[in-house]
């Protein structure tokens, strides 16, 4: 299949079989949702999250796409550059997204704005996801959604039900909003989610959500940077194949991303590896 490499092809299709044999009851996924549900360009314009659209299409105040993207070119730079200290780069993006929630707060971000953004035809899920969504609803395998997301869960779960892809086995943990009577931003719920940090932000500390997946310890992890994987720590799992986004500068990155991922889909492209992959474990 065109854009798939496969880190270790024996150790994935070990992987395969064990999962194929343990079925779709002990089966959940855990995954990212910006740039690895959704697509990085659409139209050949970046559009890499739902922050984006607010930027682009001036939802809020007219100073914030400046300002926004002024906290962007300054701090993901550093997001990205491994030669610099994890605990540095982590600090930094703590530093970035919570200059960021108040940019949104004072910016006028209102539960209005999210009801916008994710009707966007400029922001769209990745082919073959609808496809791969509905089949884990139908055979209720968990979906548990972790997520640095800048406009919360709320965004993901409009988006979602906006689609008729929000269903009971969805699980969303992410950023969130206090809003007041008007349904205006008034302050961010702590601690923030970003990039960095999901290794705390570990699934066990959502007692509801861990229950639903405690006992299904075969994990399909998605993800599109090489912290994702950590959004598995804490969890005691059996077995585990984990499958990254390489959206762009793919030869530059490549050989990483096969240090850490079993499966690399490259150059923004669909999830019809997903389907054949649950479809080889049993789901029908």
């Amino acid at each position: 299949m065109e854009n798939i490499i496969i880190s270790n092809q024996e150790k994935f299709e070990e992987l395969k079989e064990k999962f194929k044999k343990d079925g779709v009851e002990k089966l959940h996924v855990l995954a990212d949702f910006d740039k690895t549900l959704t697509k990085v360009f659409v139209n050949e314009k970046k559009i890499p999250s739902l922050i984006s659209v607010l930027i682009d299409e001036k939802y809020l105040t007219p100073d914030y796409p400046e300002k926004a993207r002024a906290l962007y070119d300054k701090y993901s730079a550093i997001e990205r550059d491994l030669s610099i200290p994890l605990e540095e780069r982590k600090s930094a993006m703590q530093e970035w997204w919570t200059k960021h929630f108040e940019l949104l707060i004072s910016s006028g971000l209102s539960k209005k704005d999210l009801e916008k953004a994710v009707k966007s035809e400029n922001f769209i899920l990745r082919e073959e996801i609808p496809k791969f969504l509905n089949n884990l609803a139908l055979n209720k395998i968990p979906l548990v959604i972790l997520s640095s997301s800048g406009l919360g869960d709320e965004s993901i779960a409009l988006y979602l039900k906006n689609k008729k892809l929000l269903s009971d086995n969805i699980h969303i943990i992410c950023n969130s909003f206090n809003w007041d009577e008007n349904g205006n931003a008034v302050s961010v719920k702590q601690p923030i989610i970003h990039i960095l940090n999901k290794t705390e932000t570990v699934v066990k500390n959502f007692t509801d959500i861990f229950m639903r997946v405690k006992d299904r310890t075969n994990v399909i992890l998605l993800g599109d940077s090489i912290s994702d994987i950590d959004m598995v720590v804490g969890f005691d799992y059996d077995n585990i194949i984990k499958i990254g986004f390489l959206n762009e500068e793919v030869e530059e990155k490549l050989e990483k991303y096969k240090e850490v991922y079993d499966v690399i889909i490259a150059n923004d492209g669909s999830a019809e590896f997903l389907n054949e992959l649950l479809n080889h474990i049993g789901v029908v």
